[in-house]
């Protein structure tokens, strides 16, 4: 079947409804009424997978309020005018413990961690008569993969929180913070567990279940975070072993026709129909692109010329046709006013939004076969993470343990399939680790533009200043970017959380 559709059975486990988190109906569940064979079992991952379908995470929204695939706005890529919940309020300095979007990241990520915890405890248990035992173990190894996947979104943003381990009754819950190296040591754990018992590949229809591959990358990806270069290296080599490669189309690569190309490291799979499996953060209204998401002035100006050179650089840069003679990746990404942007009605970007610009990476411009439009739900698949940023990440951590001979490859391998001259031939093969690490640092902001890792970037960098110095110094308005120190670079402990729970603590910087 061309989706895996997140199954949502009839017990509250697989509900996307807030019934889940009802205590009475998670202890019905771990009394064990529901596992009992490899089919329960299979519905209770589907579970946590549906989960990722959420909007805060991966789904993202319609008026971009801040899931994942919008997160550059908390950065410098992308400007986001939602005024109610959206990034732009955390950039501007108007959030507090009781902002909106703190609470329904935290909530949504330990909803995960919850379902993962009981998959785990109750998968474990059911009987070796009732589920073939190497089945159990691929299974237990998605429910590990997931969990970890929402702890690091918690450990990156919040830094020092909750550990929750199983599944715990009321009494046991209010459970105070653990450090970021106790998270930090939990993951890796998991993750060492999951590459142990998860499959390179699966059946055609089982596109989609966590593999060996998507492990070592979230793992590769968690530690080049945390600095660890030598493991990056280490994971990336068994990455590349597995039969990744580049789609060669960059273009193509963000559209439903190369959802299962081999670049496919993890995705988030939906489905465009009646049933809650869409995903919205394609969707754009019939006026703007993407409406409150909008590519920033210094994110467009950072593409290249077309001969590799900066545009201040390049003679072939023209600053009356911005998009004429530039890194194709540049109109791959972003709408220009007079593109078309909606096909079936045949309609122009007017260049009607705060940036004079329009998000173009992953949203839909046409009607789907059936005649769905692109303001409705769509099922485009969101990836997770994709074999370019495998190369970009082994570059990286080569970089920082000084063996550089093999980045020039790695860059010149995205650069060749972007359609642009390598590095070594515009800048040859003598560049300083300082200049090497700087190609590295732009070639990540390019390749992976809109696909929600730039905060992340910028943040284990050291350089959220910066990146806020930049978006403040855009001709767009009204919009103040404000760097507060440590507030702009870590989450608030939801108020509604410090209020329930008599053990947990804020975290300093915003008490």
């Amino acid at each position: 079947m061309k989706k895996l559709i997140y199954i949502l059975s009839a017990f509250c486990l697989i509900s996307c409804s807030e019934d889940y988190l009802e205590r009475g109906s998670l202890t019905q569940l771990a009394e064990g009424n529901f596992w009992q064979n490899e089919k329960d079992a299979l519905l209770g991952i589907n579970g946590i997978y549906e989960n990722l379908q959420d909007r805060v995470l991966y789904s993202g929204n319609l008026n971009g309020t801040a899931g994942l695939p919008q997160h550059d706005s908390f950065a410098d890529n992308t400007f986001n005018n939602y005024k109610f919940e959206g990034p732009g309020n955390f950039v501007e300095g108007r959030a507090d413990p009781s902002f909106g979007f703190f609470n329904a990241f935290w909530s949504s990520n330990y909803r995960g961690i919850a379902r993962a915890n009981i998959a785990i405890d109750n998968i474990s248990r059911i009987p070796d008569t009732n589920i073939d035992p190497e089945i159990r173990n691929q299974l237990v190894g998605q429910a590990r993969f997931l969990r970890a996947l929402f702890y690091i979104n918690l450990a990156i943003y919040f830094e020092d929180v909750p550990l929750i381990q199983d599944f715990q009754i009321l009494e046991d819950s209010y459970v105070p913070k653990n450090t970021y190296d106790e998270v930090r040591s939990f993951i890796i754990s998991d993750l060492n567990m999951a590459i142990d018992d998860l499959p390179v590949t699966y059946p055609a229809s089982q596109f989609g279940y966590a593999t060996k591959g998507a492990a070592l990358a979230l793992l590769a990806r968690f530690e080049l975070y945390n600095q660890n270069f030598p493991e990056v290296v280490r994971l990336t080599t068994e990455i590349m072993s597995l039969g990744y490669e580049l789609y060669p189309n960059y273009a193509e690569l963000f559209s439903s026709a190369s959802e299962l190309s081999k670049e496919v490291v993890f995705s988030v799979r939906f489905i465009q129909d009646q049933s809650n499996n869409g995903e919205t953060f394609s969707a754009t209204f019939l006026g703007i692109p993407k409406v409150n998401v909008q590519p920033m002035p210094n994110m467009v100006d950072a593409y290249l010329a077309i001969d590799g050179l900066p545009i201040t650089e390049s003679p072939l840069y023209d600053p009356t046709n911005k998009q004429e003679n530039r890194d194709p990746r540049l109109v791959a990404s972003v709408y220009f006013e007079g593109d078309i942007f909606i096909k079936y009605l045949d309609r122009p970007f007017r260049g009607n939004t705060a940036t004079k610009y329009g998000l173009k990476k992953y949203v839909r411009d046409d009607q789907s076969a059936d005649g769905i439009g692109p303001a409705a739900p769509g099922g485009q698949d969101f990836y997770v993470i994709r074999y370019a940023e495998i190369l970009l990440m082994r570059a990286e951590a080569l970089v920082e343990t000084g063996q550089l001979a093999e980045v020039y490859t790695l860059l010149d391998q995205i650069r060749t399939r972007a359609g642009m001259p390598t590095v070594t031939e515009v800048n040859g093969t003598d560049l300083s680790p300082t200049e090497l690490m700087e190609m590295v640092k732009l070639e990540r902001r390019i390749e992976l533009a809109f696909e929600g890792l730039r905060f992340f970037d910028v943040k284990r960098w050291g350089e959220v200043e910066e990146a806020y110095a930049r978006a403040s110094a855009d001709p767009v308005g009204p919009y103040n970017p404000e760097y507060r120190g440590r507030q702009s670079e870590v989450f608030a402990i939801p108020q509604s959380e410090i209020d329930a729970n008599p053990n947990l603590v804020q975290n300093p910087v915003w008490d």
